[in-house]
């Protein structure tokens, strides 16, 4: 092996050469300034096609990005695995759901659909649950209920009513012959549902309250509840309370025994809490469920192979094999991974190509360090200092030949919305990324820097009516791929690169005979 290898990931910081919501140029940077002035870099492609999305016209994620990145090849993903899927038939093929129809029709119950309405294609896509409902209907299924998760976040931050009138109308068109579809319940997928890493169960609870029990503030209709939260609260999309959709007082959608239950997003990390809330036992004990209604419960995906999350699921997730870990461990090499618990599982699940487990116990060291349970602008630098502080302990052990780390903020503060906070978190990664080159040149490693999207470099965009308005969701940008090395320059060959030759790269620098299905070194 050649000399260690340090690699910082920073969430959400894509490169373009447009200023407006551009708070990655706006912010001062200048140990990456220096970096990319004095050091060989390009930029590599982190959407659509180079992370297994459907078309460059598809955001990327940190999922798609980190399963990229660890296994340096490149798998149909998300959206477009769920696309296939339905588009030869094989989802409505799959055992789980012919025992889902089949058992909703046998008792003459409820199909519910729960997830988040919007086209981001990044946890779901609205024409997935569209395509279902229809097909559930064709197969005799009588009464549909959609609970909803409004988006805001990989979608413009106030669309809701769009993807709301788009049901709507789909609904409206199958009323008839004896279908009986409706929305009964939804909130702001940050209010409800939607939490990731065990940080928040009180969000998951909310949701469960209003979509099983129907226990929330009453409104005859979705348009009606949002328009009244957003005019109450001034909050976007992802922020608005939940509601319940009640006729004369009583909820149009409660789960009851026998009820069959379709989560319909098919990204794993926003899904793993509720889909733990439907599979439990009664030893289940992150809140008190109330009542739990004996119902069929099944993902869109498999949300975690290893701890089977959920036991039922729609679709196969891609099967990863030849990752960057495996190569590691083939050849000895022992390897260090650090994050908060915001990114966490992207440092470790998808960057071992969806897997839980370790591959080895003794060649792999993970450190989680816990986020604060708060709104991420109100404290823009969040873990970074400790980050750094753990990884600079790594690189000073000399146990390590790969050391990777995942710096959130430019990702998670640029989420929210909130520009100036933006700027300071990207402040923020800047002064820990000259703590980290300052102990790469001291302890003789390789610093490789880069993203795994884009999001805190467009924070504005024009709307339809030609406004400026906020921009919460990740953007098309390509982000900055850096090799930092005090003894010698590598020089980089220029082309069409993504996240998918990142792994390779890293295997050049140690000295690693790569797998044969990877992409190419860029070096």
């Amino acid at each position: 092996m050649n000399k260690p290898v340090v690699l910082v990931i920073m969430d959400g910081v894509g490169e373009t050469a447009e200023e407006l919501g551009n708070m990655v140029s706006k912010a001062s940077t200048p140990t990456l300034d220096e970096l990319k002035e004095n050091n060989p870099w390009q930029c590599i492609k982190a959407h659509g096609t180079a992370v297994g999305l459907p078309s460059d016209d598809d955001m990327g994620n940190s999922e798609v990005g980190h399963n990229a990145l660890g296994c340096g090849q490149i798998y149909s993903q998300g959206a477009k695995l769920v696309n296939e899927s339905i588009g030869s038939g094989a989802i409505f093929q799959s055992k789980t759901w012919k025992n889902m129809i089949g058992s909703v029709k046998e008792n003459n119950k409820t199909l519910h659909f729960l997830g988040l309405l919007s086209d981001g294609n990044v946890h779901s896509n609205i024409n997935h649950l569209l395509a279902m409902l229809k097909k559930a209907k064709e197969e005799g299924i009588t009464k549909a209920r959609v609970h909803i998760l409004l988006d805001g976040r990989d979608v413009p931050a106030t669309s809701a009513l769009e993807y709301v009138s788009a049901l709507e109308n789909t609904l409206t068109g199958l009323n008839k012959d004896g279908f009986d579809g409706r929305i009964a319940s939804g909130g702001g997928r940050m209010c409800i549902t939607m939490d990731r890493y065990q940080a928040n169960w009180a969000m998951v609870k909310a949701g469960w309250e209003v979509h099983v029990h129907g226990n929330g503030r009453f409104f005859e209709s979705a348009a009606e509840a949002i328009e009244t939260l957003r005019n109450e609260t001034g909050a976007i999309d992802q922020d608005l309370p939940a509601f319940v959709i009640a006729d004369d007082g009583i909820p149009v959608g409660i789960m009851e025994d026998g009820d069959g239950v379709i989560l319909f997003n098919f990204r794993g990390d926003r899904a793993l809490e509720i889909s733990m809330a439907f599979d439990g036992d009664e030893t289940f004990d992150k809140f008190d469920r109330g009542i739990v209604p004996k119902v069929m419960y099944a993902g869109m995906l498999e949300y975690d192979g290893d701890l089977k999350i959920p036991r039922n699921f729609l679709v196969n997730p891609p099967q990863i094999h030849d990752t960057l870990t495996e190569l590691l461990i083939a050849n000895g090499i022992k390897e260090y991974a650090v994050s908060e618990t915001q990114k966490y599982g992207h440092v470790t699940y998808f960057w071992n190509g969806n897997r839980s487990e370790k591959f080895s116990e003794e060649l792999e060291d993970y450190c989680e360090i816990p986020s604060d349970v708060r709104s991420f602008d109100e404290c823009p630098w969040m873990k970074c200092t400790e980050i750094t502080d753990k990884v600079i302990s790594a690189i000073e052990s000399g146990k390590y030949g790969f050391i990777r780390c995942n710096y959130p903020n430019g990702d998670m503060v640029g989420h929210t919305g909130n520009l100036h906070a933006t700027e300071i978190a990207v402040e923020s990664v800047d002064l820990e990324l000259a703590r980290i080159k300052k102990a790469c040149d001291e302890n003789s490693c390789i610093l490789v820097v880069t993203a795994d999207h884009g999001n805190s470099d467009k924070m504005l965009e024009m709307n339809k009516k030609g406004k400026v308005e906020v921009r919460t969701a990740h953007s098309l940008n390509p982000v900055p791929f850096i090799i930092y090395d005090k003894d010698m320059r590598h020089e980089m060959k220029k082309g069409n690169y993504g996240l998918a030759n990142v792994a390779p790269t890293i295997a050049d620098l140690l000295g690693l005979k790569p797998f044969v299905s990877w992409e190419e070194s860029m070096i």
